[in-house]
């Protein structure tokens, strides 16, 4: 029930939709004052949606820095988060925008700096079918050459609480001994490191995926509309969101 509810708010707090409901009301009511408030309010929201230095500022100011880590550092498992792999069918998938989280999993454990490398994903879908991003991994690690020994699977979480719930379960029977690096976004660090700490998993934040560049005065061309920016904000609003959420509910246990 939580993950379908989750699913709905998500839809109903993503700028775009708050636009879109505000133009529609504009072109169909009849009521002549709530036409004017209600276009007027979709446009300054389109106007500061659409806007990418104010996108970036933000999600600047929301991911986690970059890690760097000591020359010797090492650690037993990189935990690598799913939602880097986009369904085909039931059977098969793709890398998708977020292959970078796999990309630095597999070069952590290459260059030493982890001796295990353990993907958390199963199917994130409202209906599951039999894919699972887990299990699809294991194929293209297997292809790179990775040992059966260095590969942990965890194939059935449906979101970022249930990666932590399954991957610290399997993580204590494996005997691996923490702390453990976490791969995942960095707009979704901030989040999964509150989830994984109050699971009991003591891990160390090694972010991938930065969305965001620096940050200076806006230029003349930050200032054109761009619509690309809306998806920008959906994905930071989204953990932002999240964040809260598991902040409240687990403080209210």
């Amino acid at each position: 029930m939580y993950f379908l509810l989750s699913k709905i708010l998500l839809f109903l707090i993503f700028p775009i939709n708050w636009i879109i409901v505000l133009l529609v009301i504009a072109i169909f009511t009849k009521r002549q004052k709530l036409r004017k408030w209600a276009t007027i309010a979709g446009i300054v929201l389109l106007a500061i949606f659409s806007n990418t230095w104010l996108c970036n500022w933000f999600a600047h100011a929301w991911e986690w820095p970059a890690t760097n880590l000591p020359e010797n550092a090492h650690y037993s498992c990189a935990i690598v988060l799913g939602g880097f792999v986009s369904q085909i069918n039931d059977k098969d998938g793709r890398f998708n925008h977020s292959s970078d989280r796999f990309i630095e999993g597999i070069r952590l454990v290459s260059t030493g700096k982890a001796s295990h490398i353990l993907i958390s994903g199963g199917n994130g879908n409202i209906n599951p079918d039999q894919f699972s991003e887990g299990e699809w991994t294991r194929k293209q690690l297997k292809q790179l050459h990775f040992g059966d020994s260095t590969i942990l699977i965890e194939g059935k979480s449906r979101n970022t609480l249930e990666n932590a719930k399954y991957s610290a379960a399997l993580l204590k029977k494996s005997g691996l001994k923490p702390p453990y690096l976490l791969v995942t976004s960095a707009y979704h660090m901030r989040r999964a490191m509150h989830i994984f700490k109050n699971a009991g998993v003591n891990v160390v934040a090694y972010p991938c995926d930065f969305i965001s560049g620096d940050v200076g005065w806006p230029r003349l061309a930050d200032l054109i509309p761009n619509f690309e920016a809306l998806t920008w904000w959906n994905t930071t609003i989204k953990e932002v969101w999240g964040y809260g959420v598991n902040y409240f509910m687990k403080t209210n246990d």
